[in-house]
């Protein structure tokens, strides 16, 4: 069977991705595409020029080699038993599903399926991973936010912290990369792909600020170890979803390439 991806969710990744296999820059075939609303899905199908089939889950899993999750962590565990069940691999774009499910990681490598977890948004995950070889210090991440990115948060409703009405920047959250993804699960992704490349969910340090001057998610992460000082600047302009960047969309479709590709570059 041709290698071919299954596309679930169809929100800002998710067109994407089809745009790019009907631009045919994706590298590989797209199998189909299912999504919770049929109809918001198909109706984006429509503009392709030569759209795949809209399927329901179980069609779409017998019918890819990778299944690629875009429609949020809650999806996640049942995507997952579905294809490594059917022995198919799995991207997961909601990264900090893999820290409340830390069982799929343990499937995938017990059952020998492929799991991904893309960068994202976020940059420097190679050196990360290379300097969590030897001894690591400190792993700190601060997200800055325009206010849109950041309204509805489950923590901001949960401690009723105010944000529509600032005027200037104002911390909103700081404790551990776990607590941050699961207090903000549409903003901070980014901060799970760290952890997990790094020194592990409780270990690592998330600030979020909300800065109504913003146009940009900015993100800055900083590592210290006996290898030394790593530092990385981010700046990422939000996609048409304001919680989303445009370099999460870009690295979903390169991780989907390389997914295929027999040269890695890089760690």
């Amino acid at each position: 069977m041709t290698y071919s991806i299954g596309i679930v969710g169809c929100g800002a990744i998710g067109r994407s991705l089809l745009g790019a296999g009907d631009e045919g820059t994706l590298g590989v075939p797209v199998a189909g595409v299912t999504s919770r609303t049929a109809s918001t899905a198909e109706a984006f199908l429509a503009t392709l020029d030569e759209p795949p089939p809209y399927l329901d889950r179980s069609e779409l899993v017998e019918r890819s080699s990778l299944l690629v999750e875009t429609a949020g962590g809650h999806v996640v565990p049942s995507l997952a038993e579905a294809a490594f069940a059917a022995g198919k691999d799995l991207m997961v774009i909601s990264i900090g599903a893999l820290l409340e499910h830390p069982e799929i990681i343990e499937q995938a490598r017990s059952l020998g399926c492929r799991l991904y977890a893309p960068s994202g948004a976020i940059a420097g995950l190679d050196g990360i991973k290379s300097a969590c070889q030897g001894r690591v210090d400190r792993v700190e991440m601060v997200s800055r936010k325009p206010i849109a990115a950041l309204e509805g948060a489950p923590y901001l409703v949960e401690k009723e912290i105010p944000i529509s009405g600032l005027t200037e920047a104002k911390e909103v959250f700081l404790g551990a990369a776990r607590e941050a993804c699961r207090g903000f699960p549409s903003n901070l992704n980014v901060s799970a792909a760290v952890s997990l490349a790094g020194v592990g969910p409780d270990l690592t340090t998330v600030r979020i600020i909300a800065d109504p001057s913003l146009e940009r998610n900015c993100h800055d992460i900083t590592v210290e170890g006996d290898f030394g000082l790593l530092h990385v600047h981010i700046e990422n302009i939000p996609s048409e979803n304001p919680k989303t960047g445009r370099l999460t969309a870009l690295s979903i479709i390169r991780s989907v390439r390389e997914a295929v590709d027999p040269v890695r570059i890089g760690t």
